[in-house]
């Protein structure tokens, strides 16, 4: 399949956060693209409704497929029975999964992917953030909006390489294999690797067994480069095959000056925008993938003092005198710890309120949540929100407080189960020389972060 031989695409799961940006960037290239979804939030449904690619209505219509459609994508908010999607493999259509579609229309191109069970939104961004400083061509899927960058995702015709995050879930409803595995990468990326989804991976070395199955995928005269400081990634990592480089890296060296981090480098010392020793670990990961594509050091240093970093990873809300309020996607046990520690680390003479929003279905697990022991232990006030409404639409048995303190191994923690008490609360502390850190992949049941913020800082 080329892609100039496509015309007509429709995308079953429209709405979905890479899926409404897949469906912008192949529209920008002047195809005819349809979709349905039986739900689109925003940002998503301002964005498609902006480009005239908004369904009239949301649900799903097999009348929609038609044998004029040259390709029809599904996404993983669909299901296997999919009435749209069991008229298309009825009429025999070329179905495609969002990675199995991203594959084919980069073939041609060096293949860069990014995997990791953390950090490979940021080492994915800090990438085509140098690259893009640096004026090269290049596509690119990502999972977050960054600034700089319309689209996640972007595909023409003569960019010569693709970066690519790439995820370990599931690919879609029909085809339950790790999206990593699909894009074929020439130049791969373990950033790390810890435990999550327990509904697909029922076990750690069931988990752990994808990235190793990543890592075999690498072809001759490939690249496999991986963060040598987790044990994890170290017991995948093993220099099996003679015909592939691989690159080990570490936390770049650094100091932290007023509340400044710094790369220290053999001719200057680089200041930051962004801190923590996760990203110090994405930034040496970047900087070897870089360097494969030829980017000497000088050039990403230059770069990189422009970067603030992807939208919602150690986002700063806003900050005024003492006190700063940072939000932040993090949500599995390893992200939670690396990012409470990073700004208590960053700003140690503060005090540091952590709040984490169990959300996904492994967080509220009680078989999962053991795996969160002291992930909140830098912070001097844990805070864990969790709403019995989100259980109950995933049809989980319920949490009560004395499970989350438990599975925490940490006294210290509030557990509160009403998002407006919970706001309240953040709003009546004292907030002199103290930073709060809001962690979820969720949105505290529709919290407005910002207005808290200001609430906080005023």
């Amino acid at each position: 399949m080329t892609q100039t031989a496509l015309q007509n695409i429709h995308l079953i799961a429209i709405g979905g956060s890479i899926m409404h940006n897949l469906a912008l960037a192949l529209h920008q290239k002047g195809l005819n693209i349809t979709g349905s979804d039986d739900e689109i939030f925003e940002p998503a449904q301002s964005r498609l409704k902006k480009e005239n690619l908004l369904p009239a209505q949301e649900g799903w219509f097999p009348e929609k497929i038609t044998s004029s459609l040259d390709a029809v994508i599904v996404g993983m908010h669909a299901r296997a029975d999919n009435p749209e999607l069991l008229k298309a493999q009825e009429l025999g259509l070329p179905v495609y999964s969002f990675p199995e579609f991203i594959y084919e229309q980069s073939r041609n191109k060096q293949r860069v992917v990014i995997g990791g069970s953390h950090g490979k939104t940021s080492i994915t961004s800090i990438i085509m953030h140098v690259l893009k400083h640096h004026n090269r061509l290049f596509d690119y899927a990502v999972g977050a909006q960054l600034e700089g960058f319309d689209n996640m995702v972007k595909l023409t015709e003569d960019a010569p390489i693709i970066i690519i995050e790439g995820d370990e879930y599931l690919s879609s409803p029909i085809q339950r294999v790790p999206k990593f595995h699909l894009y074929h990468h020439h130049i791969g990326v373990i950033s790390g690797i810890s435990w999550d989804h327990i509904n697909v991976f029922p076990d750690p070395d069931t988990y752990r067994k994808q990235f190793r199955i990543f890592t075999d995928m690498t072809p001759k005269a490939g690249v496999i480069i991986y963060n040598q400081d987790d044990e994890q990634v170290m017991r995948v990592c093993v220099p099996r095959n003679p015909d592939v480089k691989f690159i080990g890296y570490s936390a770049h060296e650094h100091e932290v000056y007023n509340g400044v981090t710094y790369l220290t480098t053999k001719k200057e010392n680089i200041p930051l925008q962004i801190f923590g020793e996760h990203n110090l670990q994405n930034i040496s990961a970047a900087k070897e993938v870089c360097k494969q594509l030829g980017i000497k050091a000088q050039g990403f240093y230059e770069a990189l003092t422009t970067f603030k970093g992807a939208a919602r990873r150690l986002e700063l809300l806003g900050s005024q005198g003492s006190v700063r309020v940072y939000k932040d996607f993090a949500h599995a046990p390893s992200k939670v710890m690396a990012t409470t520690q990073a700004i208590k680390e960053q700003f140690p003479e503060r005090k540091l309120v952590a709040c984490l929003e169990l959300h996904t279905f492994s967080s509220l697990n009680k078989d999962f949540l053991p795996q969160y022991q002291n992930a909140l232990d830098a912070a001097d006030m844990p805070i864990v929100y969790f709403n019995p409404k989100t259980l109950e639409h995933k049809r989980m048995p319920a949490l009560a407080a004395a499970d989350i303190t438990a599975a925490f191994d940490n006294e210290k923690i509030q557990v509160f189960t009403d998002s407006q008490t919970l706001a309240d609360y953040l709003k009546s502390l004292r907030w002199e020389n103290q930073n709060l850190l809001l962690m979820s992949s969720g949105t505290y049941n529709n919290m407005d972060l910002g207005e808290l913020a200001t609430a906080i800082l005023s």
